[in-house]
């Protein structure tokens, strides 16, 4: 194992943020130390310093051994990716205008230094000697894991192209970079809109708690006594849901699913056509068929055709039952206002009124007993049960934001620290909208026992003082998705850092989360954590019976939302057009599928950031409904056990999948948990969509 020796401890500013962290857990982010003109000296130096170390690698005179070059390689960096950990949290949390200058600078030069470490022919050399060699098999299996990994990178980053192509690969790389800022950024601009009500009137419909936040929001802006209904989606969809003006919900429909695409100097219409170009370039340079093609085929998915042969199953089922829930709202519409059309703003609202009429249940008789902080705490109470994990609260750790919260997590029985969990519930101006996991350090053993930090981000309206924060039934299962991410995090056990935790297949990463969400509902954590927020009693179990009852519903439009993105996405990257319009490419596809003119894409295209703001899950939405295969699979894994809380199924779980990372294959790892192939009748089982038993 190579002895890293960081340089030592700087109080030059530029070079704090490049530095082994020090205080308790291992080393915490020097977040009081940050400030945004620090980020470019500190990545100019972590640069410098990575470069260094490939120097000294390609330089050895020894011949490439694994100890020498691909265990070396991967303890190089580490001062840039310590800058960088810090740098992406401001991006995604912290972007104010003057770090969106820097962000606009420092991207195509991140990019540049990242094709020249993967197109270095030296290098390269050396670690396909270690592939290539007979002695490969004489490492442990997880070391075969990081060669291979380490070889596939490289060959699918370009390393064997000739001269002129590595030199136009870097320049795409570079070009994408900054479209892919580009595209976050005007959408994060769109996102501080919001709509203005300025009458009782105008809040006809929802909720006290959601008109509290509202209330909240217009203060927060500048305006109190008015309300602000801000441009999120953890806002939008209940207001849909509750407000009984049409008017307003299709101003603020109108105002959301235009983000990113309103004519102006924000519009990321011609961002999204070179983007595609350009991804379609690549891929031919780098001698794939497509960017779909090059981008599954590391994924458990392997090719286009499976992840759409998937996606064409749970259509055709899912389709149908938007035409069933159609008629359902019509006859409800008829008679509430004459309606005989349901447009897109108006599906949640009839939605919800056929679900009182058919279920007896709505969604402000559940939100009064989702309070986000007892959420929280079932949450905690569910990982000590499966995993044995506790979360103590600590005040001993610098935080990016003071309306963020930390946890120390350990081991219940034996004391033994596990990571840190952060914590950051809330919208903010500088905040990209939706929820996400992200990981501040991996957990490794390579050099020394390190621990993980991970955090779970939400975009919650705050509450004024003292006010619960109450969230909708939606809201709570994406909390507990972003949680199960959380989770893989913390369950890492490998010895190399490169292949901890989630660094895994994006259609295996989204399985644990997907898992975690089912329990929700549980008994367990509604009877103990599902309690009134004024009465504090726990949750009837008549409105528990309704809830599972109506466990099922509206899941035709909640897949069709979802499903016809993924879709788009992947036709989009299969295509071999360079001058591609969204608006026009969008609409064909969609009137390929026969989508009902009531439903629209979860992510239009222009705030389609999951494909566009990123290489991330280009190609790859499809990856919720494959890891959601995995995750109904192995739910029932635990029904055919002694239920949700079978402590034997979920320390097999946790052995085989959540631990492992990527230092196995997954579909091996999955196979060793579950003794059989995932079942896609599991999954239509799970959307109400197979009428099939268990087997």
């Amino acid at each position: 194992m190579p002895n890293h020796s960081p340089s030592p401890i700087s109080t030059d500013p530029g070079r704090v943020l490049t530095q082994p962290w020090q205080g308790p857990y291992g080393g915490v982010p020097p977040f009081k130390s940050v400030k945004v003109s620090d980020f470019k000296p500190a990545i100019l130096a972590g640069i410098e310093a990575y470069k260094r170390e490939i120097e000294t690698i390609v330089g050895a005179l020894l011949p490439a051994s694994f100890d020498n070059t691909i265990s070396t390689l991967e303890d190089s960096g580490r001062d840039l990716d310590r800058v960088l950990r810090v740098y992406s949290i401001w991006s995604g949390t912290m972007s104010s205008p003057d770090f969106q200058l820097l962000e606009k600078e420092l991207a195509p030069q991140i990019a540049a230094f990242t094709d020249e470490i993967m197109q270095n022919e030296k290098l390269f050399k050396r670690i396909a000697t270690i592939y290539q060699s007979p002695t490969l098999k004489s490492l442990n299996d997880e070391q075969q894991r990081l060669v291979w990994k380490c070889y596939t990178d490289f060959v699918r980053a370009g390393a064997q192209l000739d001269g002129p192509k590595k030199a136009r690969l870097s320049s795409i790389n570079q070009r994408l970079a900054s479209l892919f800022t580009a595209f976050n950024q005007n959408l994060l601009e769109d996102e501080r809109a919001y709509t203005l009500l300025s009458t009782q009137d105008e809040l006809i419909g929802p909720t006290l708690s959601l008109t509290a936040s509202f209330a909240a929001a217009a203060t927060h802006l500048g305006l109190p006594g008015l309300w602000a209904v801000p441009n999120t989606r953890s806002s939008v969809e209940p207001f849909l849901v509750y407000s009984e003006r049409a008017d307003l919900r299709k101003k603020v429909w109108d105002l959301f699913m235009k983000r990113g695409g309103n004519p102006g100097a924000h519009n990321n219409k011609p961002l999204i056509t070179e983007i595609l170009s350009l991804r379609a370039e690549r891929a031919k340079l780098l001698g794939y068929e497509t960017h779909a093609h090059w981008r599954l085929e590391k994924e458990m998915a392997k090719t286009p055709a499976q992840a759409l042969g998937l996606m064409t199953k749970v259509w055709a089922p899912a389709l149908a039952r938007v035409g069933e829930e159609v008629r359902e709202m019509l006859s409800v519409a008829k008679i509430d206002s004459a309606k005989d059309t349901i447009d897109p703003w108006d599906y949640r609202f009839y939605a919800e009124k056929v679900r009182k009429l058919k279920y007896d249940v709505d969604e402000a008789e559940i939100k009064p007993y989702f309070e986000l902080e007892g959420l929280r705490e079932g949450m905690f109470w569910v990982a000590g049960e499966l995993y044995d994990f506790e979360f103590i609260k600590t005040d001993s750790v610098a935080v990016p934001h003071p309306e963020v919260r930390v946890w120390e997590v350990q081991n219940k029985a034996t004391g033994k620290h596990i990571g840190l969990w952060f914590f950051d519930p809330y919208a903010r101006a500088c905040k990209r909208s939706g929820a996400w996991m992200s990981s501040y350090r991996r957990q490794e053993k390579f050099n020394g026992t390190v621990s993980t930090i991970v955090s779970n981000n939400s975009n919650f309206v705050n509450a004024a003082p003292g006010d619960p924060i109450l969230i909708s039934l939606h809201d709570a299962k994406t909390l507990f998705h972003e949680f199960g991410h959380a989770l893989h995090g913390l369950s890492s056990d490998v010895q190399y850092p490169s292949l901890a935790g989630t660094m895994v297949p994006r259609d295996y990463v989204e399985f644990p989360s997907q898992l975690f969400e089912d329990w929700l509902l549980t008994p367990e954590v509604l009877n103990q954590f599902a309690l009134h927020y004024q009465t504090k009693e726990p949750m009837p179990i008549a409105l528990v019976t309704k809830i599972k009852k109506a466990g099922s519903f509206n899941q035709g439009f909640e897949t069709l939302e979802y499903l016809s993105s993924a879709i788009v996405d992947m036709h989009y990257h299969l295509s071999q057009n360079r001058n591609i319009d969204p608006d026009v490419f969008e609409a064909g596809i969609l009137d390929e599928l026969k989508m009902p003119k009531e439903v629209v894409m979860r992510h239009r295209s222009p705030h389609f950031a999951h494909i566009f703001g990123s290489d991330g899950y280009s190609a790859g939405y499809y990856s919720y409904l494959w890891a959601d295969t995995l995750s109904a699979s192995t739910f029932e894994a635990f029904i055919e056990g002694n239920g949700p809380y079978d402590k034997a199924v979920a320390q097999r779980l946790q052995k085989y999948v959540l631990s492992k990372g990527n230092s196995i294959d997954p579909a091996q790892a999955f196979l060793a948990f579950r003794g059989r192939e995932p079942d896609s009748e599991a999954l239509m089982r799970k959307r109400g969509f197979s009428s099939l038993p268990l087997a």
